[in-house]
This record gives structure tokens, sequence and C-alpha cells, in this order.
């Protein structure tokens, strides 16, 4: 079959979904945007589909609740689309690391379609999965039916995420703009934790850091370095504004110099745009990028990720609120620990001192986010054994290599000074000290 045989329309390509079917999509920016809007359409006539997604960029209808009997949506991270939806009660989270989340999904479900969107054909008969290729890939190759948004609007980028017509069952012919996310604005805090963080970071260093305050702030405070390097999960408007800049060249990196390696980019109009054919630009295999012992191989590598709230002992809970999951694991043990591998290599985990909450009565009110227990049913999501730095407004406690009552002295130091002297008691009351 040539393009043209191909090509069907949204409608067409409903039809071919069937009840109990297993739909998996893009990550972000990736996901089948024009199919997955419709999808709630056939509804009348399936049972028990599921969509299996990340980081979902839509409040697409088929995850209201009055589908919430047709179709299921199992997620690798929550967006704020899964997070409204998941009271539904037909919203899952897949606990996972990143590098593995694609491996370990086929080991349990093959799916029977995989849906996303993509570049424009090349004169080679080519598509590029453009903003991404965590799980992509491998879910392409293992579905019974592919079925790619075809969209002029996708930069095409480089790397290990090329596609042949021959291998796409089905063409969406789409033409919506790639979803952006919005820069976060950087407030007082993160400025003075970004630029406790750049302080560490040495000329010629390889980083990766996400998205939000923190990290713009990060990105914001190392416009004084020369020739970092890039290995990250994610490649953000942050990290593009350095490279444009001229900080980031890659000329120091022991692995892929030269090349900005990420496993799928999401940001600003600016950033497609900067990464649309652009050589510098790898994005590479989810399960090879985020392999903690690839990672390690980029001497005087940087990881910097943040954290909802933290023990006194350093365990991180950086995915949930108690027990309702918030966001995901993502990458952050995989950067975290790879880093620590690398020679020179350095982890950071960043957070505010404090968050502003309700009480029982409703009214709001000021806690610390580093706590002599995390709260009850709290997922651990980087373990106290792979915690290195931890940052806040306040300060940087140096973890490797210490013990208790070291880490709840160090992390008392860092924390808001109203909370300090209530911290050091609740760690003596409950015996960990």
């Amino acid at each position: 079959m040539n393009y043209s045989d191909k090509v069907i329309s949204v409608e067409k390509a409903l039809e071919l979904v069937k009840s109990e079917d297993v739909i998996v999509t893009g990550l972000g920016a990736g996901e089948a945007h024009d199919f997955l809007m419709q999808l709630h359409t056939i509804a009348d006539r399936i049972n028990d589909v599921t969509v299996t997604n990340c980081l979902p960029m839509s409040d697409f209808p088929f995850m209201k609740e009055e589908y919430k009997d047709r179709f299921f949506v199992d997620g690798w991270f929550y967006s704020p689309a899964l997070r409204k939806a998941h009271k539904n009660g037909n919203i899952s989270f897949i606990p996972n690391h990143l590098h593995l989340a694609g491996v370990k999904r086929l080991d349990f479900v093959k799916p029977n379609i995989y849906v996303g969107s993509c570049s424009a054909v090349d004169k080679h008969g080519f598509v590029s999965l453009s903003t991404g290729n965590t799980y992509e890939k491998r879910m392409i190759e293992a579905a019974d039916l592919v079925i790619l948004e075809v969209n002029p609007n996708m930069p095409k980028t480089y790397g290990d995420l090329e596609v042949h017509l021959n291998d796409i069952n089905y063409i969406i012919e789409s033409d919506y703009p790639v979803p952006v996310l919005p820069e976060t604005p950087i407030n007082e805090k993160d400025l003075k934790i970004g630029q406790y963080i750049a302080d560490f970071v040495n000329d010629g260093d390889c980083i990766q850091f996400g998205i939000g305050g923190i990290p713009n702030a990060v990105a914001n405070a190392l416009v004084d370095k020369k020739d970092l390097g890039v290995h990250t999960e994610m490649l953000t408007t942050g990290l593009m504004k350095l490279a444009k800049s001229g900080v980031i060249n890659g000329s120091k990196k022991t692995l892929h110099r030269g090349k900005m390696v990420c496993t799928f980019a999401l940001g600003s109009a600016e950033l497609y745009d900067f990464i649309d054919q652009n050589p510098s630009v790898m994005i590479l295999d989810g399960n090879y990028v985020n392999d903690p012992h690839i990672i390690g191989l980029n001497d005087n590598q940087i990881s910097i990720n943040t954290t909802l709230e933290i023990d006194l002992t350093g365990q991180c809970c950086s995915e949930s609120i108690g027990s309702v999951q918030f966001s995901g694991s993502g990458g952050q043990v995989d950067t975290a620990v790879g880093a620590q591998k690398a020679k020179n290599g350095k982890s950071f985990i960043a957070l505010y001192s404090t968050a502003m909450v309700k009480d029982a009565s409703g009214e709001r009110v000021e806690i610390s986010k580093i706590v002599p227990q995390l709260k009850l049913g709290a997922v651990v999501t980087l373990s106290r054994n792979d915690v290195d730095f931890v940052v806040t407004e306040y300060g940087v406690a140096a973890l490797r290599g210490t013990n208790i009552r070291q880490r709840v002295q160090r992390l008392i130091e860092i924390a808001h000074p109203k909370f300090r002297d209530e911290l050091y008691a609740q760690a003596k009351e409950i015996g960990i000290i």
C-alpha cells in the first residue's frame, strides 16, 4: 500500500476499535489528539476499552464520568487531566521507573492499537515520532494495528524514532498545533534554590532537569556557565534557551559528545522550532536514555529533580499527596541514581520548605514540607538510600553517606526556621534520634 491507500478519516479509524481493546497513545505532545477527542463517540457500541497514556495534554471527553463504564485509562504519569478524572473510578496509575515503563508494560499486556502523532512523511517514506520515543516505538512494534496522525506542524527530529510507511497500517491527516506546556513563573524561592544548585554546577558538566519554577530558575542561574552538556529525560524550554545562548554545546561530554540527548521534548512553540531538523538533538529510546548505567557513563552528570515532601531520614514522596496519586515516579530514580554512578556526578532534590494547605476547618495554614514522617499512604518515590543533596530556599543538605542523626540535623537546618524546634522534638518523640 502506498501513502494515499493508508489515509482514512478519524471516523473510519474509530470503527477499527473493538470491545476489550487495549489502546496505547504517545507521551505528552505525541498523543493522538484528533482520534482521542472523538473516541467517546463510539461509547454506545463498545465495552471495556483501555487507553494507556502518559502525561496527557488534553482533557479528552472519553475520560469524563459519563463514559466510565465504557473506557478505562491506565496512566504512566498523571497530568491535571488525569488528576481531575481519577475520582470517576476508571482511572488507574501504572507504577514505573520511566526507563522500564514500556518494557514492563509489554510483559503484562500486548496493545491492540497504537495511536500517536508524527511528522510529515519524507521523500524516503519515513515519518518521525517527533517529540518523543519514551516507549512509543516499542509499542508500535508490538501493536496489532498502528494508526498515526500525520501532522505537518510536528517537528521532524532525529535519533531513534523514525518509522517507515510500511510499518504504519493507517494514517489520519491532521493539522492541529503541537500542544505546548506554559512556562511556570519563577518566584523568590525558586531563585534562591536555583542559585544554590547552580553554585555546584561546573563548566563542562552534563545536566538533567525537568519542568516547573525551580528548574526554570536553575536554567536562569546557569547563564554564565560554559560548555555544558545535556543528557536528560525531558528536553525543556529552559534547556533550549541555554543551548541557543551558547551555554550548552556538549563539547565536554563523554557520551554522545556534541549532542543534546533526551527521550522526549515538551515545552514552548520555540522549543519545537528549535528541535525541528536539528542534528544536535538526539531523541532516543527511553529504555536507553534513562537507564541509570547509561546515565552514569556521562562524567560530571548533574541530576536536578523536585519532590513534594521529604522525611527527616531522606525518604522523598514526589508523586502523591498522601495516598492520592498526583503525578508519577517518572525518571526521578533513573536520573538520581544514574548521576551518582557517574564520575564526579551529583544528584539534587529540591523543594520549598513549606506549603499552604487547608486544615480540618477549611482555613489555609502553612505546614513544613520537611516532616518527621511522610503522610499516611504517601508513596516513597526516591528511597533514602538514593538521596544525595537536598535543597530548599534555606540552603543545601548533603546527605550522601550520612547516618540518620546527621540527616535529621542537616534537614532541619534547611527547614523553615519556625518549624525547626518542633521537628527536632518530633524526631526525638518518634525515636529516630
